[in-house]
């Protein structure tokens, strides 16, 4: 172990032990929320809009269009306050609840299919900042930077100790500009990280002021697996620093589970547990629907188009 190695390890279990001694911070509760928004302008709405004739379209307008499903934010989305502002409000305006992926994280996907992200630490800041601003006083549900703690191993020492200071300044900024936003972390999947190593990644990445951490984004994990890994990682979390924290899981296409290790467009999957709910105390607190189902990861097409074939797929479970 070279003394830059050892630096970031010591500095990291610093503070893990800060955080473990630290008083968890109060986060909203679900029971206050209204249901969950259906985006009028997702993928799967403007393909059925703009293919009417097609004779998949009414199966995907009622399988998934008619869904509510999360909204992925990056560098695609222009100005990010003027884009997270206008869809909070138009989902206010439907006394609903947005469900936002933050997914802008520099060196993001260990430059694999879904490679990009901001180019230094300071334009992240400066995005995610705004992007909490935009939210203000209003009802959302963010998900944070899906695989990018358990992708912490693709990076150098130095890489990795800015990862973690990325997250801190983000949940920090979530915690002060959106104080009613139910934010998760993520961490993967459960056959992917032990739960101790789940644990102590999601306390260096600031998981006590946070809701909780979701999981399975993108995945095909079954719930019932989900569900005790879940779990898993939460007794983690309460034996390490004393948190009681909760966890989402996304449903989206995990109907029939894995396909093996594939996870980039795997056949034969097919869509999962609808989008809800469950209510504080339960665990997980909610199914939803991250990953839109129908739109690549990169392997079928380009990662984030939308293609039909894959949404009747899910649909039919073929």
């Amino acid at each position: 172990m070279n003394i830059t190695t050892k630096l970031w390890a010591a500095a990291a279990w610093l503070t893990v032990f800060s955080l473990a001694h630290a008083e968890a911070l109060p986060a909203p509760a679900t029971a206050a929320f209204p249901g969950l928004y259906v985006d009028p302008q997702s993928s799967a709405v403007a393909w059925v809009r703009d293919n009417p004739a097609d004779q998949r379209a009414a199966d995907i307008a009622r399988h998934i269009a008619s869904q509510p499903g999360a909204r992925w934010f990056g560098g695609w989305s222009g100005d990010i306050a003027s884009a997270v502002g206008q869809h909070v409000a138009n989902a206010a305006q439907a006394q609903r609840t947005p469900v936002m992926v933050a997914y802008n994280i520099p060196n993001r996907d260990c430059g694999q299919h879904s490679a990009g992200g901001e180019r230094s630490m300071q334009a992240y800041q400066n995005w995610v900042h705004a992007f909490a601003k935009a939210i203000g006083e209003r009802p959302a549900i963010v998900i944070l930077e899906p695989d990018a703690l358990p992708q912490l191993d693709c990076l150098d020492a130095q890489g990795k100790a800015e990862r973690v200071q990325l997250f801190q300044f983000a949940v920090q900024a979530f915690y002060d500009l959106a104080p009613r936003t139910l934010l998760y972390i993520d961490i993967g999947n459960s056959d992917w990280l032990p739960p101790a190593e789940a644990a102590k990644r999601l306390l260096l990445a600031g998981v006590a002021s946070a809701q909780g951490f979701s999981l399975n984004v993108s995945n095909y994990r079954a719930d019932s697996e989900s569900r005790a890994y879940g779990i898993a990682v939460t007794q983690a979390l309460q034996a390490m620093a004393g948190l009681s924290k909760s966890f989402v899981v996304d449903t989206s296409r995990n109907g029939a589970g894995p396909n093996g290790k594939q996870w980039c467009d795997a056949a034969g999957r097919k869509l999962g547990q609808l989008p809800r709910i469950h209510g504080a105390g339960s665990q997980p607190e909610m199914s939803l629907w991250i990953k839109a189902p129908g739109e690549s990861d990169g392997c079928a097409g380009p990662a984030g188009s939308f293609m039909p074939e894959l949404a009747h797929q899910l649909i039919g479970g073929h």
